[in-house]
């Protein structure tokens, strides 16, 4: 008898669960969206809204086998996910895949492709009017859409501000050097240790002349800004307790198996789980790969015995536009310092663009 998986969200680990498994069982991948975002790409959308639909993969295409929901779930229990519809995914297996949510443009916040692609279009057409753009946020999304700027308007004058004291606090002084030199030769003024003691009286995105004062004492004149910090965990539909009770975080605690404590048939992967590790994309994947060599195990009648361990270090790859760029990932000898022309050749030159199509099929520009 075949076995039913419903896979709450469809991002980077969501996508590669359901594909892996849909010849398997029938899954079932319930996500509000018409197709898999990378959303590895929107800083580069922005910049370059023409090469946008590159990042969309729609799940037409991706699931050949497996059915979409279009909905969101609101409560999930060891049975099933509840919708916002009022439907419910009866499920044998369930995976929750709902990562988490950073502002706009780091994370498109349409629905739909063409809605998406609007947006990108008209944050396009304010980032072009602007001189001066200021980003809150020295983090690697505050960085990677300085380069991304810089390597489409090299004479826009771009100033990151963060209240913390260093970039990327434990990476290898290697990388963190190496990331300054790179960011002085693009004329990116980056102020550590500092912030606003007022936001901006602009939208952020939207462009509009202002001055706004630094807690050291300094203005800054800008004519638009972008949010580039706050990471919320999408755990919402979790908290009403039926499935497992959050952690403070709003993660949800897992074993090694990567099964929601108390479960040996539900799954968490991504960043809504309590791993300990910096959340991204590729450790979601990985996570996926565990999760479904489990579940195909299971429904086989075998013992599942695939297993997730963290690195112990962080792992980065940061571009700053197609050619420049950092990184830092795992070698036999620990963590390895990633030259400028491997961040292009891995990410930056097509933000994995090339991957995903083998992967997932035709984006939307194809």
């Amino acid at each position: 008898m075949s076995r039913t998986v419903a896979v709450v969200g469809g991002g980077y680990g969501g996508a590669a669960v359901a594909k892996a498994l849909e010849s398997e069982a029938d899954v079932v991948l319930i996500d509000p969206r018409d197709a898999f975002v990378n959303v590895a790409g929107s800083l580069r959308a922005v910049t370059q809204p023409d090469w946008a639909a590159n990042m969309f993969y729609p799940f037409s295409t991706l699931l050949t086998k497996g059915k979409l929901v279009r909905d969101r779930a609101v409560s999930v229990d060891p049975a099933g996910v509840t919708l916002s519809s009022g439907e419910r995914v009866a499920a044998d297996y369930v995976v929750l895949a709902t990562g988490s949510n950073y502002p706009y443009p780091a994370n498109p916040t349409a629905d739909t492709v063409t809605e998406a692609l609007e947006d990108f279009r008209r944050s396009h057409k304010e980032l072009r009017q602007a001189d001066k753009i200021l980003i809150l946020g020295a983090g690697p999304v505050g960085l990677e859409l300085a380069g991304e700027i810089k390597e489409i308007w090299p004479d826009k004058k771009v100033t990151i501000v963060d209240p913390a004291t260093e970039l990327l606090p434990g990476f290898k002084p290697e990388v963190v050097e190496d990331l300054r030199g790179q960011l002085d030769a693009l004329g990116v003024e980056v102020r550590l240790g500092t912030s606003l003691t007022a936001q901006p009286g602009t939208e952020a995105g939207v462009a509009g002349s202002f001055t706004v004062t630094t807690t050291d004492g300094d203005e800054i004149t800008a004519d638009v800004w972008y949010r580039a910090y706050g990471t919320t965990v999408n755990s919402g539909y979790l908290s009403d307790g039926k499935l497992t009770t959050l952690t403070p975080a709003g993660q949800v605690e897992v074993t090694e198996k990567l099964n929601v404590k108390g479960y040996d048939h539900v799954y968490a992967i991504g960043d809504l789980t309590d791993v300990a590790e910096n959340k991204m994309a590729g450790f979601a994947m990985q996570h996926a790969e565990v999760v479904a060599k489990n579940i195909i195990a299971q429904i086989k009648g075998e013992e599942p015995t695939a297993t997730y361990q963290p690195l112990g270090f962080p792992m980065i790859l940061l571009p700053l536009g197609t050619k420049g760029g950092v990184g830092q990932l795992p070698s036999p000898d620990g963590p390895f310092v990633a030259p400028a022309s491997m961040v292009s050749e891995f990410k930056g030159s097509d933000l994995f663009t090339g991957r995903f199509v083998g992967q997932f099929g035709p984006t939307a520009a194809s």
